[in-house]
């Protein structure tokens, strides 16, 4: 499959203040992307843009919150780091070069174990384990698109956190690069990660306090 064309080169460098300034049917990349200055949050999968939805619910926040502070408490001195969105993640494909990335993508959580693929723009590749926090109205793009963004570059663990059912499905990269699913770990029950050997997540925790 070819790559996709991007919106015309000389105007990568044109800033844009609205978001309604910009043409959805068209492609880009991630030099448009650092060129636009308005406050709504997109992502980008394969140069088409995905209009983030408005500021999380508290919910969502509380669960973030929770997996995020267990997982940096099992990272502190370790070498993988930790990181929550708002934190960009380019996925390359042909090139490194800004006007070759076409999927940047701003996860919930991720970790990541290799530090030559970290910037100080965010990440460039695949994290080594992604976690997505559902919300209502996102669960096409998650379950779908990200998807095959997360399978198609390598991504080892990805983690779907349902707010509505209190659970977590972990998807694991098979020897032939393709995502294996856990069972459905919920309440009382407790989660390990190859990526992360020794770590353990009790679901209880993540999900407490959010009524």
């Amino acid at each position: 499959m070819s790559e996709p064309v991007p919106y015309p080169n000389n105007l990568h460098d044109e800033p844009v203040h609205q978001f309604n300034d910009i043409d959805a049917s068209l492609t880009y990349s991630y030099a448009n992307y650092l060129n636009w200055l308005f406050e709504d949050r997109v992502e980008l999968i394969k140069g088409k843009i995905f209009k983030m939805s408005p500021a999380p619910s508290r919910m969502h926040q509380e669960i973030s919150r929770n997996i995020f502070r267990s997982v940096a408490n099992f990272l502190n001195r370790k070498v993988c780091k930790v990181y929550s969105a708002p934190f960009d993640v380019r996925f390359p494909k042909r090139s490194k070069d800004d006007r070759d990335v076409f999927t940047v993508l701003q996860p919930d959580i991720c970790v990541i174990c290799d530090k030559s693929k970290l910037d100080d723009r965010g990440c460039i590749g695949a994290p080594d384990l992604v976690v997505e926090i559902l919300s209502p109205g996102n669960n096409k793009k998650e379950l779908i698109q990200k998807y095959q963004v997360y399978e198609e570059f390598g991504v080892k663990e990805y983690w779907v956190v349902s707010q509505s059912d209190q659970s977590i499905l972990i998807y694991t990269l098979d020897e032939s690069g393709k995502f294996q699913p856990s069972k459905i770990f919920t309440l009382s029950e407790t989660i390990s990660s190859s990526v992360l050997p020794g770590f353990e997540l009790i679901l209880d925790d993540v999900f407490a306090d959010l009524d």
